[in-house]
């Protein structure tokens, strides 16, 4: 793969440069690269760019939200099929290696969770660390390369991806680096445990309505890496109440919707939690049900058979119950736009099948 024909000079003759400001980076290594693509190939990716598609913006209660994920990268179009060619091409993973010194990079053929991201006016991201596993392959997520296609953007209308490094603390004890989402600018992160990541709301003005915000989104994962870290799920932190909402302060209507917006986040994400914790529990009790047969077959083998297969058949007819009540979780979570960011149990399904 020819590197000339898609990156720009800059960022080939200085490949090294970017890799010690993305060593020595804080809150987490990272590092912003204007110009990344060559300008044509970005202009094209930027006309090739898929329209807002609701049946791809389907949040995890079911709903209609304000942003769609494109995962079939390769079916936008020539650019797109070029782009898809690039990033997974071993020159292209090498220059990778250059630019964050994190080697044996692997591409990912799913785009999970990745591809074209489309957020519209009053979407945002709450702070969070992405998932440390691939739900198919195994393989540890280790890196992000974010690049935007705003030609028109302000830092005032929100959206600025922003990097924390512990966004528990209230914003003004937190350590946050705000980059705004402009043209063929390239973010690239370490994916861990501590690179917390989001965006503020989108709040466009009224004449900017008809604008989104566009970006391509490409993980890359490893067979290994060098920390311990559990593995676990996309981990979210809800947003702090904005610092004008205090003792004193007589709230608007827009206060009143806020709270109120944040009070349902955090209620969406404790459902979501206890649906979890319910499905655990389904497959918990479908371990104790297969041990239970294992334990009555050792115990009257030679015996009477019919307590012994009534037993069985009542364990194997619970197991059923508890199988099909996780299938209906599990169908009903990949219909969702977080679970297919998530997904922390695609791997029972593939058990089930």
């Amino acid at each position: 793969m020819d590197l000339t024909k898609y990156l720009s000079p800059h960022v080939i003759q200085s490949a090294d440069a970017i890799g010690r400001q993305f060593e020595q980076a804080k809150p987490f290594r990272h590092v912003v690269i204007d110009d990344f693509f060559q300008p044509e190939f970005c202009e094209s990716l930027l006309q090739e760019f898929p329209a807002f598609d609701e049946k791809l913006a389907t949040d995890e209660n079911g709903n209609i939200g304000r942003k769609a994920v494109h995962q079939g990268v390769a079916h936008l179009g020539e650019h797109y099929r070029r782009l898809d060619a690039l990033v997974k091409s071993q020159s292209f993973r090498d220059m990778v290696t250059r630019l964050t010194g994190i080697e044996d990079l692997h591409y990912d053929p799913h785009y999970f969770g990745g591809g074209t991201h489309n957020n519209l006016d009053g979407q945002d991201l709450d702070p969070h660390v992405d998932f440390t596993h691939h739900p198919i392959t195994g393989l540890h997520r280790r890196m992000n390369l974010i690049v935007y296609l705003n030609k028109e953007w302000e830092k005032e209308w929100g959206g600025n991806i922003e990097l924390h490094k512990d966004p528990y603390r209230p914003p003004e004890e937190d350590e946050i680096v705000s980059v705004e989402p402009l043209f063929n600018r390239a973010v690239i992160f370490e994916t861990n445990d501590i690179s917390w990541h989001g965006f503020p709301r989108i709040n466009l003005p009224e004449d900017k309505k008809h604008l989104s915000r566009k970006s391509f989104a490409l993980y890359y994962y490893t067979p290994t890496r060098p920390e311990k870290i559990r593995p676990h799920s996309t981990i979210y932190v809800e947003r702090h109440l904005p610092a004008h909402i205090r003792e004193g302060h007589t709230l608007t209507s827009e206060d009143e919707a806020l709270i109120k917006t944040l009070l349902a986040r955090r209620d969406q994400h404790l459902k979501r939690l206890y649906a979890t914790i319910t499905d655990l529990t389904d497959e918990n009790q479908r371990l104790r049900a297969e041990a239970q047969i294992r334990q009555l077959s050792q115990r009257h083998t030679g015996k009477a058979p019919a307590v012994h297969e009534t037993q069985i058949q009542a364990a194997l007819a619970q197991m059923g119950q508890d199988k099909q009540a996780l299938l209906a979780r599990i169908q009903a979570l990949e219909n969702s736009t977080s679970w297919r960011v998530t997904a922390p149990l695609r791997a029972l399904r593939r058990w089930f099948q």
